[in-house]
């Protein structure tokens, strides 16, 4: 096993163009003593939209690491696999993960669910976890319930990392378990039995990534209740720690937030249950820095600008098409959203404003910022001339992605 590090960043690259401009915030962060390791992460659902394949993205996490003298740790995500696709992945991850949310709630077998109730007597009656306000009290049917709709869903798991395990002929890999893109969160209960059924099948997790009360939609601030969203995270920390010790998992287990970038509401209460519990987080932040090459192009201004109000009449045109694969995780009111010809007649300060997650300005609309989130395939099918437009606008693009990973993510998060 591969083992993690306490704080990793999730730093997802839709054209893979700024592995340095975003290693370099994570230098940053370790100029300012707090020593968190980049993990580049991109989908198969991804690659096929820009055409682009997993070994491009090892190359460019390996140029950025050796450009910039990097010498800690970083790790190559391949991200929400599942046994059909993993397989590209094998020869450049050492990452993994392994997303079985559609398997929740699929019924296990009678004899499985019967199996792992007998042999976890231990989680019958009253459990008392420290950092959880009640203690957890148990019937043997809660336990049976809570195994029959999420056992199915770990022995998937299993599966996918004896495959992977067996294909990767011995090297060493981390691996995650996404449970986050499924209808409820769960609850402490089943988060403990979820665990109790991974280290049944000697899994050695070392982030999990479950499913927690409000929307994170892609992009754009959390919605929810922020004192719900701080007990949920608390309580799981707590499990986590519970079943560290009951069960024998790694000791560096730690809780992962999918879609957490410009989550920038409740990254306070992260950073204090953090702080009060000594756990580690991996956040994964992916779209972000797409968005944020949009920003440098228009901030850029010429033919950046006129490249970029072309990508959201782009998007605007395929909305549909482009928000059918997301309609889980973004809320767009299309009221709210300018017609390209608006748009066209938008100076360089007023595309930025539009675009940059800043709720403090009055132009900020986080409307324009969710379609363009899923607007990359608009770029995507530009080729080499939206790459080439990148590369001409390299300053002030590899400007704002460093400036919004460090000022916005890294910052409120880790760095006093």
């Amino acid at each position: 096993m591969l083992m993690i590090e306490k704080y990793s960043f999730g730093v997802g690259d839709r054209f893979g163009r700024q592995a340095g401009a975003q290693l370099q915030a994570l230098i940053r962060a370790v100029q300012q003593g707090v020593d968190v390791v980049p993990v580049w992460n991109k989908s198969h659902r991804e690659h096929i939209t820009i055409g682009s394949d997993p070994s491009s993205v090892r190359a460019a996490a390996d140029a950025a690491v050796r450009s910039l003298d990097w010498e800690r740790p970083y790790h190559v995500d391949a991200d929400h696999i599942n046994l059909e696709n993993v397989d590209a992945f094998i020869p450049y991850s050492d990452f993994y993960t392994i997303d079985v949310a559609n398997a929740i709630g699929e019924a296990a077998a009678d004899e499985d669910v019967k199996a792992f109730v007998d042999r976890h007597s231990e989680l019958v009656g009253e459990l008392d976890i420290p950092g959880l306000a009640l203690p957890l009290i148990n019937e043997r049917g809660d336990i049976e319930l809570i195994a029959r709709k999420f056992l199915l869903a770990v022995q998937q798991a299993a599966k996918i990392y004896r495959h992977i395990a067996v294909a990767k002929s011995g090297a060493e890999f981390i691996t995650e378990i996404s449970m986050d893109e499924t209808d409820r969160p769960q609850t402490p209960r089943e988060l403990l039995i979820i665990l109790a059924a991974i280290a049944d099948h000697e899994l050695p997790v070392q982030t999990i990534a479950p499913k927690f009360t409000g929307r994170f939609n892609k992009g754009v601030d959390y919605e929810g209740e922020i004192e719900q969203f701080d007990q949920e995270f608390r309580d799981d920390l707590a499990v986590i720690a519970f079943s560290i010790r009951l069960y024998g998992l790694p000791a560096t287990l730690k809780l992962s937030v999918h879609s957490g970038s410009d989550k920038f509401s409740i990254y306070g209460p992260i950073r204090n249950a953090l702080a009060e519990s000594g756990a580690g987080l991996h956040l994964k932040t992916a779209g972000t820095t797409w968005l944020e090459e949009l920003i440098g192009l228009a901030e850029a201004g010429g033919d950046g600008l006129a490249l970029a109000k072309e990508i959201y009449d782009g998007a605007l045109e395929q909305m549909d098409a482009l928000c059918a694969p997301y309609s889980s995780v973004i809320a767009i009111d299309r009221e709210q959203l300018p017609t390209g010809a608006d748009v066209l007649q938008w100076s360089s300060d007023q595309f930025v404003a539009a675009l940059r997650h800043d709720p403090r300005c009055d132009f900020y609309n986080p409307h324009v910022r969710q379609l363009l989130h899923v607007g990359y395939k608009v770029a995507a099918k530009m080729g080499d001339r939206y790459l080439e437009m990148v590369d001409a606008c390299e300053d002030s693009v590899a400007r704002n992605v460093t400036d919004n990973l460090y000022e916005r993510h890294l910052k409120p998060l880790l760095i006093d």
